[in-house]
């Protein structure tokens, strides 16, 4: 027993060490690690199927045809000119024009020798090519691009900056800082929609895996051409860079928001290099290219000749032009591809290695090397899915190597003092050890994993529907500042979803302005109606909250404002949830008459002038705990029976209110006289009920029975009328 001690402390000093080492990832862990995840690229490669950019290349061709580059900024202005006119929608240039053109007709007059006189003068009045270019690059949007330097250099401040928002702390320590940049003539990028750095910054292998979207140049932040031409293609004027403790999150821009590592780094899924994206820049000055290839697409300008030095190498690609990586990092974010390595991957890769390890000491004495190492290729099958799992559906990275070399590691350790201890008798050593494992746990361990699949589960569920009630004037107030309305819609969403969670719910879907949520699943809600009931409740108060602040901004700000109200509808029954979908995309949902008739319910919570109404099976679980009132028998469109629905009014304190006991029984009067037909004594109750109701801000009820009561008194029902209104409207 001493000497299986000494074994186990052993492994786990080994495990401790394999610990450290990963924390303090020397650089062959990194390296191994980041070799999975290229063999993880390789193979399963992005798919080509989506290609929002095109390459304007300055190959061989265009070279042999045009000349040395750089080419006379005159022909590089008819490239972006062609460009433009075949409706490409930004031309961002991977390229950059940092000095004058040599070629323009002022600087040949002063550096050709000898010149005549007449010639020198009428040079000198021609426009520089520089100027032209200018002129070119003004007339639509480009983004002119820079790169980084290791020299110290000073900007510009006459020349246009792309501004920045910071939401956390400054992020600045955290990104990729260079002393200098290259820029362009401040002609050009004053006339440029836009600048941004094509610097890439290889792994330590010399691999391109990761390209930052923000960097430190000339002590300021600086986007990349990509980013940067995303921001001109939606418009934006600033980047929002989201930034925590632990480094950068994500970068945004409208309509994105694009997850970063903690330097503003994106993690790329390569596709393979595609000759299908390239167009020879010879083609396009020579007008003889496919407009439509470049049509609505966004256009990098650069080059893939060898001569130009401007080749990278991709997990998938030993050499691809610079430029394509570029086109490559706009196509991962037009399409959410980019891969993630999240922050807490280190922490969760550490946990693996230490829970199998734990095992295999564990199990080492019962299961002998044999089993253990079936037991162990099961375990690592099983890591090798995960993590091919999470790459393939969540674009996730996971790192498998170092759970598995930690636990190998453990593995040797255990198994080689086995071996030592094998001429002793390997019978004894199981049978001292037996009675502390089964067979039956071995299995568990070693069992697959559960798969998604599509289908469902029938249930017993509360459903609810919130929306906002005259959310069409609201968008009308802000038709003009569509930006405020955006912003309108987080600031009451906000509130509302945390009160359904809350309250243990689980949101279903946004739609617009509406919200769908649901109890007891995915886990079981004993206490489902309550619940429900109650984030009603919480999620009224929270908007008369909010609509108080509204208010007292308005008055301070001297402006209008329009309050939020919002109608609830809440219906308990049997529902079917679970994944719905297709094989390809599934959402966890809920579907059945019980959801249709919560929907209809909420649509009626104006008619009656209550805030949330409840179908009977909800208002029966929660009868003696919140103060409700039947308010109606009532057959909404769609359904053949009638439901007897409710108001919720309030919660345990109001029922116990004197107003609502008083109002409770006169209500039940009124209901009762009312189906009776005895108009004059439902008359006589409602005039009753208006005091207390007044109370609990139910007067638009009483104002539609008694148009109702009016109204039956002119024309009564038939003969067999049950007392049941039939909704007219959703």
């Amino acid at each position: 027993m001493r000497r299986i001690g000494i074994d186990r402390g052993a492994a786990l000093l080994v495990l401790a060490a394999l610990v450290m080492i990963r924390l303090l990832d020397p650089v062959p862990v990194e390296l191994l690690r980041l070799r999975t995840f290229d063999a993880l690229q390789t193979l399963s490669p992005r798919a080509d199927g989506f290609r929002p950019v095109a390459i304007v290349d300055i190959d061989e061709d265009s070279l042999r045809t045009e000349g040395q580059w750089p080419w006379a900024r005159t022909r590089v202005a008819e490239l972006v000119n062609r460009l433009a006119q075949a409706g490409a929608a930004v031309i961002a240039f991977d390229v950059v024009f940092p000095e004058p053109d040599r070629l323009s007709p002022g600087l040949m007059a002063r550096t050709i020798r000898p010149l005549d006189a007449g010639v020198a003068d009428a040079l000198e009045t021609l426009p520089s090519n520089d100027a032209t270019l200018a002129q070119a690059v003004g007339a639509t949007r480009v983004v002119l691009g820079q790169t980084a330097l290791a020299q110290a250099t000073t900007g510009d401040d006459a020349v246009p900056q792309t501004g920045f928002a910071v939401r956390g702390p400054d992020p600045s320590a955290f990104l990729a800082e260079f002393p200098g940049l290259l820029h362009n003539l401040p002609v050009l990028e004053t006339a440029a929609a836009g600048r941004g750095l094509f610097t890439i910054i290889p792994e330590r292998d010399g691999l391109v895996r990761r390209v930052p979207l923000v960097m430190i140049a000339e002590g300021r932040m600086v986007p990349s051409v990509t980013l940067e031409t995303l921001r001109v293609l939606t418009g934006s004027g600033t980047i929002l860079v989201r930034a925590d403790a632990g480094g950068v999150r994500a970068v945004a821009l409208p309509g994105f928001e694009i997850p970063t590592d903690a330097s503003a780094a994106v993690w790329l899924h390569f596709g393979a290099h595609d000759p299908a994206r390239f167009i020879s820049a010879r083609t396009v000055l020579d007008g003889s290219f496919d407009p439509a290839r470049v049509a609505q697409k966004i256009v990098f300008v650069g080059t893939s000749a060898i001569g130009l030095l401007d080749n990278k190498t991709t997990p998938i690609d030993r050499s691809i032009p610079g430029v394509e990586v570029q086109a490559q990092v706009l196509e991962n974010v037009l399409s959410r591809a980019t891969l993630s390595y999240p922050s807490y991957a280190v922490l969760l890769e550490i946990a693996e290695a230490v829970v199998i390890s734990l095992g295999i000491v564990v199990l080492a004495p019962v299961l002998g090397a044999l089993r253990l190492l079936v037991l162990g290729g099961l375990v690592a099958l099983f890591i090798a899915a995960a993590t091919w799992f999470r790459f393939t559906q969540f674009n996730t990275l996971q790192d498998p190597t170092f759970p598995l070399l930690a636990s190998f590691g453990v593995y040797a350790v255990l198994m080689f003092s086995n071996y030592t201890r094998e001429q002793m008798g390997r019978q004894r050593i199981r049978a001292a050890f037996g009675q502390y494992l089964s067979p039956a746990l071995v299995e568990q361990l070693a069992a697959n994993p559960e798969k998604l699949r599509l289908g469902g589960e029938d249930r017993t569920m509360t459903i609810m529907f919130s929306d906002v009630r005259g959310f069409t004037a609201i968008s009308e107030f802000y038709k003009d500042d569509p930006a405020g309305l955006t912003a309108l819609m987080n600031r009451f969403l906000t509130p509302l979803s945390d009160a359904i969670l809350d309250a243990q719910g689980t949101i279903d879907k946004y739609m617009g302005d509406a919200i769908m949520a649901f109890w007891n699943a995915p886990l079981d809600d004993p206490d489902q109606e309550a619940h429900a009931c109650a984030a009603a409740l919480a999620m009224i108060a929270r908007m008369e909250a909010l609509n108080a602040l509204r208010k007292a901004e308005a008055e301070s700000g001297g402006h209008p404002v329009l309050p939020i109200d919002i109608g609830i509808g809440i219906n308990t029954g049997p529902c079917v949830v679970g994944n719905m979908g297709s094989d390809l995309r599934f959402d966890y949902s809920v579907l059945g008459d019980t959801v249709n008739l919560a929907s209809r319910l909420e649509g009626q919570s104006k008619l009656y002038g209550v805030k949330t109404i409840l179908g009977a099976s909800t208002a029966a679980a929660v009868a003696g705990r919140f103060a409700i009132l039947e308010i109606d028998l009532i057959r909404v469109r769609g359904k053949a029976e009638a439901e007897r629905v409710s108001a919720l009014v309030g919660d345990a304190e109001t029922r116990a209110s004197e107003a609502f006991r008083l109002l409770e029984a006169r209500h039940g009067a009124l209901l009762a006289a009312y189906r009776a037909r005895d108009w004059a004594e439902a008359r006589a109750l409602l005039d009753a009920c208006r005091a207390p109701a007044r109370a609990l801000r139910l007067d638009r009820l009483y104002d539609l029975y008694a148009a109702r009561i009016a109204e039956f008194e002119r024309a009564p029902p038939p003969p067999d009328w049950a007392g049941v209104y039939v909704a007219s409207a959703k």
